[in-house]
């Protein structure tokens, strides 16, 4: 999706790692969710509380519930606000 989207010269930003966030959740690929995150900070692109939720969601559907906590740290740590979907993932 993403080497489609440079092909096109579409720019990978928050809206877009969320669609692709949310692929992987209900793919139950948490090893590419979290790649993806990962890559966001490389990129430099704005983590919000919803790719935070869905990271989140990845990890817990992988049942991986150290990355899932760590990632709940980040999020305090980075300032990001939890919610309802954040603390139910």
């Amino acid at each position: 999706l993403f080497r489609e989207m440079a092909d096109s010269r579409v720019e990978r930003n928050t809206i877009t790692y969320s669609v692709a966030l949310s692929a992987c959740v209900k793919a139950q690929q948490w090893g590419w969710a979290l790649r993806l995150f990962r890559e966001m900070s490389d990129r430099s692109v704005e983590r919000n509380t919803i790719t935070y939720s869905s990271a989140v969601s990845a990890c817990e559907k992988g049942v991986q519930w150290v990355q899932a906590l760590q990632l709940f740290r980040q999020m305090a740590d980075s300032r990001v606000d939890r919610n309802t979907i954040t603390c139910n993932a």
